[in-house]
């Protein structure tokens, strides 16, 4: 199993936070990489919710993901699986308010966990495994700057 987690401080309150993040149509609008995001379960975000995700691949190919709700608790903690070949992924976005200034301030992990599941899984964890966790984290640091740049630019709904 490998572990990368990443902290960033975003300029927002951790409700703001939350709503961006948990907002799925409006992922393509702030995560560089990803073009299409398909809803496949109707609703609100709750565990179980299922939505599919096109990634641009830095070959610049497309790439599906899959992702469901393991866990939802608003402004906290989400928690998603995601099922690859051979590894399944399991990401817990950490949302915890700081005061700052009498503004509201949110430390945002991101922890991203991999599983394999298949001898092919193990075999890519073991041949692969710094340069994948190096290549993880540099795509969690990106997703948060672009979360905090959004969040902080559009001034989600209760701005503090």
């Amino acid at each position: 199993m490998s572990t990368v987690a990443v902290t960033e401080f975003v300029e927002a309150s951790a409700v703001d936070v939350w709503a961006l993040l948990t907002d799925l149509p409006v992922r393509v609008d702030w995560l560089c990489t990803v073009s299409a995001v398909e809803l496949l379960t109707p609703g609100r975000l709750a565990p179980g919710t299922a939505w599919r995700e096109t990634r641009t691949r830095p070959d610049g190919g497309d790439q599906p993901e899959e992702f469901v709700v393991l866990a939802a608790e608003p402004p906290h903690r989400l928690v998603l699986s995601s099922p690859g070949i051979g590894v399944d992924y399991r990401i817990t976005w950490t949302l915890r308010a700081v005061q700052r200034r009498r503004r509201g301030r949110t430390a945002v992990t991101v922890e991203h966990r991999a599983v394999p599941t298949a001898p092919y899984g193990r075999m890519v964890a073991l041949l692969f495994g710094g340069l994948a966790a190096r290549t993880v984290e540099g795509a969690i640091r990106r997703d948060l700057t672009a979360l905090a740049g959004t969040v902080h630019r559009v001034g989600r709904a209760t701005a503090a």
